[in-house]
């Protein structure tokens, strides 16, 4: 029997307010299942206060104890589970879109975009000797002081904090090579073609699209938009919309015990033969692989 993919959604519950952000601590017993695999649009960070724990991200399993940081990015496949200890972890979720001053612009963009593409790459596992010395561990705690006592004004503390965060993290990390990462060179039509392409595709990835398509909804020639999107991206229409279906039949893996030509199909691929060489060609590992290691 099949279920529907483990989407965390960011509603609040009925009746209470619904915040773009959220903080908490989490605790759970040893040698248990603490988080089973999920996915949601938030970016969220997992501070560790005690403890070990394994974190199943991106295909690959992280072990992280007391004083580490794993920063995990929006749409992202992840799971946690416990060593024979106890643990507990401050956990910060937000909205990418709060990131944004006003509106979404270009200038902003090129910094926030590769952080909603689960697969972009750039350090994920923070040490606590990395961090130790830096206001990360700070900064963390305060977020979750300033969201749980909601004092007058938290709303705005609350964001101006994770900005700095946010900001530690691109700072760190921008002498990464990012395998998505967004070229310098946007402008105002680029952002809006990206727009376009990626609601394309998010509400399309399951059918027999392309480029050629995707060119007409952005009012330009085939051979133009396959030159700027690859130049932005890094990566052609094709190679983007793959991975878009990759990291989606990532969630069916790890959510669901569908057969692998059940998930091809339901990610858009033509056969499973393919789906599979896919799978391998951008994580590395096998489908089965890939899901007898996350359910572990």
């Amino acid at each position: 029997m099949t279920t529907e993919p483990y989407f965390e959604s960011n509603r609040s519950a009925d009746g209470s307010i619904q915040y773009p952000y959220e903080s908490m601590i989490h605790s759970s017993k040893g040698g248990s299942v603490v988080v089973d695999p999920h996915w949601h649009i938030y970016i969220e960070i997992l501070y560790f206060l005690s403890g070990k724990a394994k974190v199943f991200l991106g295909g690959k399993s992280h072990q992280l104890e007391t004083g580490d940081l794993v920063l995990i990015h929006s749409h992202e496949t992840h799971s946690i589970y416990s060593t024979d200890e106890p643990v507990s972890y401050i956990v910060v979720k937000f909205d990418p879109e709060i990131l944004y001053s006003t509106s979404r612009t270009f200038l902003e963009s090129k910094y926030i975009l590769p952080f909603t593409l689960a697969d972009a790459g750039g350090q994920r596992v923070f040490t606590a000797a990395e961090i130790h010395d830096t206001p990360i561990p700070g900064l963390i705690r305060e977020i979750y002081e300033e969201f749980t006592s909601k004092g007058f004004g938290f709303e705005l503390a609350v964001r101006t904090l994770i900005c700095r965060v946010f900001l530690w993290f691109l700072r760190r990390t921008h002498p990464q090579h990012w395998g998505w990462e967004v070229s310098r060179s946007l402008n105002d039509s680029d952002y809006r073609m990206l727009q376009q392409v990626f609601e394309y595709i998010d509400y399309n990835y399951m059918n027999d699209i392309n480029a050629q398509t995707a060119a007409k909804l952005c009012n330009m020639s085939y051979s133009y938009f396959s030159r700027r999107f690859k130049a932005i991206m890094g990566k052609t229409f094709t190679n983007y919309l793959s991975y878009i279906r990759i990291t989606e039949a990532e969630k069916l893996l790890l959510t669901t015990d569908m057969s692998m030509t059940d998930i091809a199909l339901e990610v858009g691929f033509s056969s499973s033969s393919y789906f599979i060489q896919q799978f391998r060609q951008y994580k590395n590992i096998s489908p089965h692989q890939f899901r007898k290691k996350g359910k572990a």
